[in-house]
């Protein structure tokens, strides 16, 4: 049992050994099939981290400058891109630090293609296969009217020249059977255009260190696709998988009030520091509580900041919870702790103010520094 009484609250706590519990497992499927797993920043970017990681790993996989600089310094190793849409006066940068991109739009490879080329990256086009079992729309990167990722309808076999890989995203936090229709409809879509690749990207969303999650059945799938395409590197980049269980959001009782029910005050807030929470909704587990009513105390968990949502739900308890009591958040070293900074790495909108004669003066860029010191 870790000693959580050591912990200045609140505080995102990482337990090495169950980290590498699930390294063990990522690395076994490695072995035994081929496939690079690669660490997708978007899902798991505790830069701290990353030398344990690239003793399992090949590398990491990006969405941003920051995030390619980041994986580029602190893991060293391979460094792949996929972005949405890509900007002129970042592209230069990126291609110097990636070894594989994937762009998002024919429009995209057709305006960075000779600067890809001429880098030296390996070139890739995302592909949407039109298929997902994935049930919320907010998380469903193939969903009706999805931005991401080319349709059968819209792609253009002939500005194929130069490209040398295709990447898909169906999946999130799902088993081994979610990626065997996905890929059926990957194939089916796209598997003409196979024999011209070198590397087809399989995304993230593979839930492989999940208890439950059929491994077996994930490396018969992955071993069978390779018989028929022996040519192809085949990659995963799984974010919450890395990340999944290996730590907690540590925080303390700040004040109980009353208002028809017990509300507890933490010394942490959900919109400021769990935005999924929110967006999603998603509700972490609370050690040793339960939902509400099912023990004896029940307490409506809240942020500490004044805006009226900023509350977690209804937890019960098995005592009173008293001003100081530690409340520990199980499972948010993934996509909570990401999004807690500068998610997916992206800038943020430069800071300035018009004076009084109509001049305009920058006040503040946001710097590469400031994405890394808050992870």
């Amino acid at each position: 049992m870790l000693d959580y009484s050591q912990v200045k609250t609140p505080c995102y706590v990482l337990d090495e050994n169950r980290l590498r519990r699930n390294m063990d497992i990522l690395s076994d499927i490695q072995k035994r099939t081929g496939v690079k797993i690669i660490c997708a920043l978007k899902g798991y970017s505790f830069w701290r981290s990353f030398p344990i990681i690239g003793e399992y790993l090949p590398g990491a996989t990006a969405s941003s400058l920051n995030e390619a600089r980041l994986a580029k310094e602190e893991m060293g190793k391979e460094v792949h891109v996929f972005a949405p849409a890509y900007e002129d006066d970042e592209i230069d940068q990126i291609l110097a630090l990636a070894d594989h991109i994937t762009f998002n739009s024919f429009s995209q490879w057709a305006r960075f293609k000779d600067r890809a080329l001429k880098a030296g990256v390996s070139c890739g086009i995302r592909v949407n296969p039109q298929y997902s079992t994935v049930e919320t729309d907010l998380y469903n990167p193939c969903g009706k009217f999805s931005r991401l990722g080319v349709t059968e309808a819209e792609f253009k076999p002939e500005l194929l020249d130069g490209i040398e890989g295709l990447h898909f995203h169906a999946l999130c936090e799902q088993d081994a059977d979610a990626l065997e229709g996905v890929l059926a409809a990957f194939e089916q879509h796209f598997g003409k255009y196979l024999d011209r690749m070198k590397w087809v990207n399989f995304g993230g969303g593979h839930h492989i260190t999940r208890k439950d999650y059929h491994r077996e059945q994930l490396v018969e799938l992955l071993n069978n696709f390779k018989a028929h395409h022996p040519h192809l590197q085949v990659i995963m980049e799984p974010g919450e998988a890395i990340g999944w269980q290996t730590g907690e959001l540590v925080t303390n009782v700040a004040d109980i009030v009353h208002n028809e029910m017990d509300i507890a005050i933490l010394n942490v807030s959900v919109s400021a520091h769990m935005p999924d929470c929110l967006e999603m909704p998603y509700r972490p587990a609370v050690t040793g509580a339960d939902l509400p009513g099912v023990k004896k105390f029940t307490y409506k968990l809240t942020g500490n900041t004044c805006l009226a949502g900023d509350q977690l739900g209804d937890f019960s308890f098995d005592k009173p919870l008293q001003t100081g009591d530690q409340i520990i958040f199980e499972d948010m070293i993934h996509y909570t702790m990401v999004k807690t900074t500068f998610f997916n790495g992206v800038r943020h909108p430069n800071i300035g103010m018009f004076d009084k004669e109509g001049k305009f003066h920058l006040l503040h860029e946001f710097t590469y520094e400031q994405f890394k010191e808050k992870l």
